[in-house]
């Protein structure tokens, strides 16, 4: 019978050509290294730098490709974050008496929130790609 598998794998790779196309020659933990073509390789793969051990604020940042930003009901925020996997992610803040509602508050509050969850969920997907569960 068979079924659908997911996989998460940390790799090493660099930009490489190959037969005239832009790529990526990508190892693998286990020594092997093939090649992939680079819009394959760049929406498989999300840059982490020089420490493989670690989560930076700018990974996070660069995994957040997009924020919409509603206000409902005079004194909700409403902020919507996507992601650069499609996903997306939800926050809001509000206060009691729209007389102090601000806006910018509210987005500064939920783009915080909205960044905590995206660290915690890089580096779940870290843990994982480095193969210690």
């Amino acid at each position: 019978m068979t079924q659908n598998y997911i996989r998460c794998e940390q790799v090493v790779a660099w930009e490489q050509e190959k037969e005239g196309k832009e790529g990526y020659a990508v190892k693998y933990p286990d020594g092997y290294i093939s090649w992939s073509p680079k819009a394959d390789f760049e929406l498989a793969y999300h840059p982490q730098g020089h420490d493989p051990t670690r989560i930076t604020e700018q990974m996070v940042d660069d995994f957040i490709v997009d924020f919409d930003v509603t206000t409902s009901h005079d004194k909700i925020t409403i902020v919507i974050a996507t992601l650069k996997s499609g996903f997306t992610i939800v926050e809001s803040s509000a206060c009691v008496d729209p007389a102090n509602y601000d806006e910018a508050i509210g987005v500064k509050l939920c783009k915080e929130r909205i960044k905590n969850q995206v660290w915690n969920q890089l580096g779940f997907i870290l843990q994982w790609a480095r193969g210690v569960l």
